[in-house]
């Protein structure tokens, strides 16, 4: 069990470096800088579809932003979702303000799926943008989700580049580096390969075609955004990455946000990935690009429980001979231990060094990436324990719905 605990991290980093390294070599490094999109032969409409839940402090800023658009033709669906704050009344304010912006006001909070859908049968545009409600879209992105849709007629969803925007917390500082040095290496690997395990909600695109052939938005999906790219995919839609579509987020402060964030999102991927367990399987011709990511997630989860169940018979072995237990004493061979930090320190600095044309000063966060291996693997090891069986329990029918869960705050 040791040697699978500590071999399938390290095997799984050189895959995402060489992975990465690969789709810069052959689609990044030759393309022009994200402030400089392709020229398009024509500029279809797009539906920029807005699920806002008690927004009220970011909203303003948000729109303010989105309206700044370089894209020439685009409309923007805000959807209220039963906010209990003063959203819906920003929104009838800037609908005055905001010739694009059309709303519409959901009764009652029902979750941020419904409200895409809401927003989809409002949209008159074939192509649709989705991102939160307290995240600013950098004014080149529309362009560049567009120019990819164009040239590529089989793409079905696109996942766009979400950036950390507050970094005043060691919290954020640490999560700059995972957003580079794992998100963005993953769904570089990923795209290269040819499937997503899913696109960044905050900031994705979507054909309408392709959302509605794979049945729209569920509502009682906890991951919205890997439920949906997993059904797309399933339906024979390619869905790709796109790292000059940026986006400015915000992300969890503290340490019970980050846990809650982390557990609705272990939560919500194994829910979608077991529920696509009977498309892949069923599917003639077999679906076998989905069979690569399907194998992985239920490797990664079984490697999560064989930490937790390792570490536990440790300490409790210890314990029954006289010893004291500890968190840290043989967490780690001493030898592996060596390979794996330098591996990710490795890992890190390649990730930092592919995204660095987005933030120059971006390589400073290099310094806080060596305290991030201990709470991304104990967070992300406890989270998937906890979500995935959360995830085998729950009723079917139970919408997922949620308060600001991008940060954790109840």
């Amino acid at each position: 069990m040791a040697r699978f605990c500590f071999g399938y991290p390290f095997i799984m980093s050189w895959y995402w470096i060489a992975g990465s390294l690969l789709y810069w070599f052959i689609r990044e490094r030759h393309r022009s800088v994200y402030t400089s999109p392709p020229k398009l032969r024509f500029t279809p409409l797009v539906s920029v579809l807005l699920p806002c839940f008690n927004e009220e402090k970011q909203l303003r800023e948000t729109m303010a932003v989105l309206m700044d658009s370089n894209y020439p033709n685009y409309e923007v669906i805000a959807i209220n979702d039963g906010s209990s704050d003063n959203t819906g009344k920003i929104l009838e304010d800037l609908v005055d303000q905001y010739p694009k912006l059309r709303i519409a006001h959901l009764v009652e909070n029902q979750g941020k799926s419904t409200a895409l859908n809401a927003g989809l049968f409002m949209a008159r545009g074939d192509y649709l943008v989705c991102i939160d409600g307290d995240a600013l879209l950098d004014p080149h992105a529309i362009d560049w989700l567009v120019f990819r849709f164009l040239t590529n007629r089989r793409l079905g969803g696109i996942s766009g580049n979400p950036r950390i925007r507050n970094r005043s917390s060691l919290l954020g500082k640490l999560q700059v580096g995972e957003f580079s040095s794992i998100v963005g290496m993953i769904k570089r690997t990923q795209s290269l390969y040819g499937t997503l395990f899913t696109v960044s909600g905050v900031v994705c695109a979507f054909r309408k075609v392709a959302v509605m052939e794979a049945g729209l938005w569920s509502p009682e999906a906890m991951t919205d955004d890997v439920d949906l790219t997993l059904r797309i995919q399933a339906k024979k839609w390619a869905v790709g990455f796109e790292p000059h579509a940026l986006c400015w987020i915000l992300m969890p402060e503290t340490f019970a946000g980050l846990w809650k964030q982390r557990v609705r999102w272990s939560e919500g991927g194994s829910q979608a990935m077991i529920n696509a367990t009977k498309n892949i399987f069923l599917s003639r011709p077999l679906a076998s690009s989905l069979l690569l990511l399907w194998s992985n997630f239920f490797i990664s989860t079984i490697w999560a429980f064989s930490i937790v169940i390792w570490f536990t018979t440790l300490n409790v072995t210890q314990f029954l001979n006289g010893g004291a237990l500890t968190i840290y004493q043989n967490f780690l061979p001493d030898w592996w231990g060596i390979i794996l930090g330098s591996t990710y320190l490795l890992q890190s600095f390649i990730g930092l060094m592919l995204d660095r044309q987005y933030e120059k000063r971006l390589l400073r966060s290099f310094a806080w990436i060596i305290w991030y291996p201990l709470v991304y693997w104990c967070v992300q090891t406890c989270s998937c324990v906890v979500g995935f069986t959360r995830a085998l329990f729950r009723p079917a029918d139970m919408k997922g719905t949620w308060v600001s869960p991008d940060r954790g705050i109840r």
